[in-house]
């Protein structure tokens, strides 16, 4: 599929028909992050995926528990969805890196300007998000509240404490989600126009 012809189709679905995904389908989807962006080539990027039922219906437990509400009008997203993927980022690969001979300014780590190891794992993200669509699938993606909800999903799933929880990516074959659509913000927010969004030559 041409880029052109696959970016219009990027869109959030959050509700999937109940068919798994092939394990080669998925294996080619998670592994284009590694050619995604990597500062100082560090690949700090980290994925833990989920497919099976019990650790699936245990993030969307654990997940339920935090607040996080469908309304009784909404399809339901996170239980629906047969793959899950957990994105993730592990900072100190970065700082590991750039304390490298040939990484060091006058002897010493950068100063960050920005942390790159999100910036890293949102091009990850992406990646997903594009690969997913490429294989004829759907996906969606949301945040992890963090303190307490962070810590039980790292604790389910054995998560290093060095590795920070980023998003979640839901992956699958898109059911109709009328009821989501109603009220997401592509629905109720005109999308940016080019000159809103894009500077030429100065501000």
């Amino acid at each position: 599929m041409e880029f052109r012809d696959l970016l219009p189709r990027r869109r959030m679905v959050r509700h999937y028909v109940p068919a798994s995904v092939p394990r080669e389908t998925l294996e080619r989807i998670v592994s284009t992050v590694r050619r995604a962006p990597s500062a100082g080539y560090s690949q700090g990027q980290r994925l833990l995926v989920l497919t099976a039922p019990e650790p699936r219906a245990e993030l969307a437990r654990i997940m339920r528990e935090a607040g996080w509400t469908q309304g009784a009008d909404r399809e339901p997203w996170l239980e629906s969805a047969p793959v899950i993927v957990l994105v993730c980022t592990r900072e100190d690969d970065y700082h590991d890196r750039y304390r490298m001979p040939d990484k060091l300014e006058d002897g010493e780590e950068i100063e960050w300007p920005v942390p790159f190891w999100f910036v890293d794992a949102g091009a990850a993200l992406m990646m997903l998000l594009l690969a997913a669509i490429d294989e004829g699938l759907a996906a969606g993606v949301s945040g992890i509240e963090g303190g307490d909800t962070a810590e039980k999903v790292r604790a389910a799933f054995g998560i290093p404490g060095d590795v920070t929880l980023v998003a979640l990516v839901t992956i699958g074959a898109a059911a109709p989600d009328p009821g989501w659509s109603a009220v997401t913000s592509r629905r109720t927010r005109p999308r940016r126009p080019p000159a809103d969004v894009v500077r030429w030559e100065r501000w």
